[in-house]
């Protein structure tokens, strides 16, 4: 008897439990977001994504949509009522509005948040992309990411076997080897693919030799830019070397970029530093067009110095944009916040974030990869845009894609490798510390300055010019202004010191 009142006790216990789980409110957050089809009306109501969303977090989005052809205006707008949306996507993080509003307070500094890894591991993120969309030292928002640092190396896999080189280098020597014998290949082929951008290229060799990404900080705290780095020169001769041995097109500052492509297709020149998602662009054009059945590109990994460090330029600053928790949410609201926050970087947030729900939004093969229309062809585009809309413009994707991937057509899968090397490179990127500081100089005056030091470097590789002119011109580029720059960096960076 007394079994059956406990057990019965505990029944009653457990039902009490579940009604009162039942029965407790959702936590709303307000959301303001980009529209990408604001021709198509949103699914508001009965929604299965937001269903999935409020049953796996107890979260209920009320989502505010603003055009994104004039999200800004609409932006500048919202900032201006008497209570502002919990989260608001501000797309551009180092403009006026993010930076004003920030510094009057309209934002909670989520500063320690991010640092607290293991309250919230999926914030973590990357310490040089918060550093970039820092404000006065201070972290107001999670950077919404974007492929970091995306920047690297890639060859033709056949022609390096063809000469003779079989390992993927792991070091600049080893990629010295590489572009030499790359260069000895043919006498009317290239190693290196140049054209008229030359920026990517450069920047790539100088601070995979240990030069800063812009501007560099010495044990003073004082800025200098890139080309007071011995590296820096070093990288501007890697590629001198080169072009001296017939490794580069002599004429690869009159070739348009448009052609950048091209010259690879036409089996013309067989290296490129450049954004490596080019290398699986370039392998599936070779697959569609040319019937080549195998692996026939190859991405370079770390590149380990002669004192064994490894460092590599960042071809973006590794975000666009950030999410932002408005003073609307309450001190003692925001830890539950930004745990949702970290939810929604998680694979399943992510997956609902970007996809949403199977078979509705997305649907999955028998080994279980996803499509993004049913296997009989059914076009539910409009279906998808209606339901799944742009709610991922509230996706940050900090750990990396965590989604299911992608059913491909093509016979390698160099997406993959990509992908994976964009997280195995981002602990060695290069941020440029002094991202988030403005100089006047630099806003008046920068492209002119930049130029300089750029087709100084170009001429240099292309000999047309020595070391002397090359060292002339950087002496303009401080009289002319970048003297001035250094001061104002300077002043920037050591008043975030005090």
């Amino acid at each position: 008897m007394k079994k059956l009142v406990s057990l019965l006790l505990a029944l009653a216990m457990m039902l009490s439990l579940m009604s009162f789980a039942a029965a407790e409110e959702p936590f709303v957050l307000t959301v303001m977001l980009p529209d990408f089809y604001p021709t198509v009306d949103f699914q508001a109501q009965d929604n299965p994504v937001l269903q999935a969303i409020e049953e796996a977090t107890g979260v209920r989005l009320d989502i505010r949509w603003a055009a994104n052809s004039t999200y800004g205006d609409a932006l500048n707008t919202t900032l201006t009522d008497a209570v502002l949306p919990n989260l608001i996507v501000m797309t551009d993080a180092r403009g006026t509005t993010m930076v004003n509003n920030a510094r009057a307070g309209a934002f909670h500094d989520l500063t320690e948040y991010v640092k607290d890894t293991e309250t919230y591991p999926n914030l973590a993120g990357s310490e040089g992309v918060y550093n970039n969309i820092s404000i006065d030292g201070r972290i107001y928002g999670v950077y919404r990411t974007r492929a970091y640092p995306r920047a690297g190396i890639y060859y033709r896999k056949d022609i390096a076997e063809a000469v003779g080189i079989t390992k993927v280098p792991e070091t600049l020597d080893e990629l010295t080897a590489l572009a030499e014998a790359l260069a000895g290949y043919s006498s009317d082929t290239y190693a290196l693919n140049m054209c008229s951008y030359t920026e990517g290229t450069i920047n790539v060799i100088t601070v995979a030799f240990g030069a800063p990404n812009t501007w560099g900080i010495n044990e003073n705290g004082e800025v200098y830019p890139a080309h007071e780095s011995p590296a820096y020169l070093e990288g501007l001769n890697w590629l001198r070397h080169l072009c001296e041995i017939g490794g580069i097109d002599p004429n690869f500052a009159t070739i348009d970029s448009t052609q950048w492509d091209n010259i690879e297709r036409t089996n013309k020149a067989f290296m490129r530093f450049d954004c490596l998602d080019n290398a699986y662009r370039q392998q599936e054009w070779f697959e569609n067009n040319a019937g080549v059945t195998e692996q026939i590109f190859e991405m370079v990994g770390p590149l380990q110095k002669a004192d064994g460090t490894v460092s590599v330029w960042p071809q973006n600053a590794g975000f666009s944009g950030e999410i932002v928790v408005t003073k609307s949410v309450k001190e003692e609201d925001l830890p539950r916040v930004m745990k949702f926050l970290d939810w929604v970087n998680g694979a399943e947030g992510q997956m609902l974030i970007n996809w949403g729900v199977a078979d509705v939004t997305y649907w999955l093969t028998e080994d279980g990869y996803r499509l993004t229309s049913p296997e009989d062809g059914t076009d539910m585009s409009l279906q998808v845009q209606t339901i799944q809309h742009s709610l991922n413009q509230l996706g940050m994707n900090l750990p990396g894609d965590l989604c299911i991937p992608l059913k491909t057509n093509y016979l390698t899968d160099l997406r993959a490798r990509y992908t994976e090397l964009n997280t195995i490179l981002a602990p060695y990127a290069v941020t440029d510390p002094c991202y988030p500081f403005v100089s006047e100089t630099n806003v008046a005056f920068g492209s002119q300055l930049k130029t300089i030091i750029t087709d100084a470097a170009v001429q240099y590789i292309a000999g047309i010019i020595d070391e002397d002119g090359l060292r002339a011109a950087w002496q303009q580029w401080y009289d002319e202004g970048g003297a001035l720059m250094i001061q104002e960096y300077t002043a920037a960076y050591q008043a975030t010191l005090q």
